[in-house]
């Protein structure tokens, strides 16, 4: 399963490959997978925004139901 990252991270992973680094320089630099850092800036040049899809709490009750 994956980890719950802060918007703040997100936030500067998303605003240091948009200065020119690559997804991978962000991964080593932040000390976050290349998958995460290749779907973030996919998902905020897509949406605009780098927050989840859902909150952590919408999360853990769906998968309680």
């Amino acid at each position: 399963m994956g980890h719950c990252y802060s918007l703040d991270l997100r936030v500067r992973v998303a605003a240091f490959v948009e200065a020119g680094h690559s997804c991978r320089a962000a991964a080593q630099h932040f000390d976050v997978s290349e998958s995460f850092a290749i779907k973030l800036v996919r998902r905020t040049r897509q949406l605009g925004s780098p927050a989840p899809a859902r909150p952590p709490a919408a999360r853990r009750q769906a998968d309680v139901l």
